[in-house]
């Protein structure tokens, strides 16, 4: 079955994203309940200020747990933030609004130890 997305070109298909950043937090899966939980830790390859991964092109060679967001998979990912905007393409309950910004709510996976994630979880409405 044809969905509405499967005719955009690659151009129109990375113009729905806003450059939020939100995909780029880390989320953590509990692995007896499959729930995920989201935290308030960046990749560091983020760049708040101009709202961009500064290796975008190489971004899952380079981080290979990076999920790239494609026609195929993107109704399929239980991590998606609720006010991604792809979601707007499968989502009913989908809301277009304003969210807020990432900055001064984050911090770089560079500045924890990989251990302590566990202590960034966060309950964001817009996540």
């Amino acid at each position: 079955m044809a969905r509405p997305w499967d005719k955009l070109s690659d151009e129109e298909w990375e113009a729905i994203c806003k450059r939020c950043g939100k995909c780029c937090l880390h989320s953590l899966q509990d692995i007896d309940t499959d729930e995920i939980y989201h935290t308030n830790v960046l990749c560091r390859y983020f760049d708040l200020e101009n709202s961009l991964c500064t290796i975008y092109d190489k971004r899952c060679d380079v981080v290979p747990e990076c999920l790239k967001l494609t026609k195929d998979n993107v109704d399929k990912l239980p991590f998606m933030p609720k006010s991604c905007a792809y979601r707007r393409l499968f989502d009913a309950d989908y809301e277009d609004k304003p969210t807020p910004s990432l900055k001064n709510r984050v911090v770089s996976e560079l500045n924890i130890a990989a251990e302590e994630i566990e202590n960034y979880i966060v309950d964001w409405d817009d996540l």
